[in-house]
């Protein structure tokens, strides 16, 4: 009788050492590896790099990565301080962009979307390496030109904002379509990127208006137009299309972009902005992360 007990003992012993290891096992695979059900359940960040140089940097920071592919566009999905976190190279230029923002928001539902890259300065004051953070976001190649008959010439600085998203019908015809359409950065991703502008070393971190098109201005005095006329901080070719897509389905959204030359003050480009600016954006999604986690 007391052999059978010693047994029984042994074994119960023995069957609690094996679930403690499944348990060890189980806890480690979810750090190191497979994301837990809750982590599943939540809604990603989103962060878009147009190009390679602009998307790689992020996506190598990412822990449980899987990489996905849909047209043209690259989703790379894992995790920050275990968040969701998907990082997509778009591909340059508006029609882009949007497609890119579009598809995101289907499949993913992301939580908030920062669009991020380089930029060409509009404003004399800023320089190569500094940081704007796109309080405003403007598509400043939707433009209605003046009427003018054959052989009168063109005149660009008589050039006046279209707005297409003022009504559904003709935006030549419109009235109310002649005004500057902005679309607003989200507060709570504004006010994360702002508590962490001093990691970033290399330059200054300001809140601007970011100007997108799919035109590659080298005129200095186009340049000042634009800044004087639509006070451009910068000009880059995605961002107002995905603040457009995002305000259509409701998603935060907001544009952070470094300066990787400006020709108002001679200021060369840079490739090495495009790294930089991943790194503050990094940060800027750890925060973002830590105050939803409150």
């Amino acid at each position: 009788m007391k052999d059978i007990f010693t047994a029984r003992t042994l074994i119960l012993a023995l069957l609690s050492i094996l679930f403690l290891f499944l348990l060890a096992g189980c806890q480690t695979s979810t750090k190191n590896g497979a994301l837990t059900a809750d982590e599943k359940d939540a809604q990603p960040i989103l962060v878009q790099g147009p190009m390679p140089i602009e998307a790689q940097n992020f996506a190598e920071k990412l822990e449980n990565v899987e990489e996905e592919k849909s047209g043209n566009f690259v989703f790379y999905k894992g995790t920050v301080n275990d968040y969701p976190v998907i990082v997509m190279k778009t591909g340059k230029g508006m029609e882009n962009t949007a497609a890119a923002t579009a598809l995101a928001i289907e499949k993913f539902d992301p939580l908030a979307i920062i669009n991020q890259g380089t930029s060409g300065g509009h404003d004399p004051d800023l320089h190569v390496f500094d940081i704007v953070l796109g309080k405003r976001t403007v598509n400043i190649g939707s433009l209605k030109t003046g009427s003018l008959e054959d052989g009168e010439g063109i005149a660009p600085k008589e050039w006046i904002p279209m707005d297409l998203m003022a009504s559904e019908g003709s935006a030549g015809e419109d009235p109310d379509a002649e005004n500057i359409r902005y679309f607003e950065g989200d507060k709570e991703l504004l006010a994360a990127a702002k508590s962490v502008k001093n990691t970033h070393e290399k330059g200054k971190v300001v809140e601007g208006t970011i100007g997108s098109a799919d035109v590659w201005n080298n005129e200095v005095d186009r340049i000042q137009w634009f800044h004087e006329n639509f006070g451009t901080s910068v000009e880059e070719m995605e961002g107002a299309a995905g603040a457009q897509i995002a305000k259509a389905y409701e998603v935060p959204y907001l544009g952070i972009r470094i300066l990787s030359n400006n020709k108002t003050n001679d200021g060369e480009y840079n490739p090495d902005t495009a790294e930089t600016n991943q790194e503050y954006v990094y940060e800027v999604v750890k925060k973002y992360i830590a105050s939803k986690a409150k």
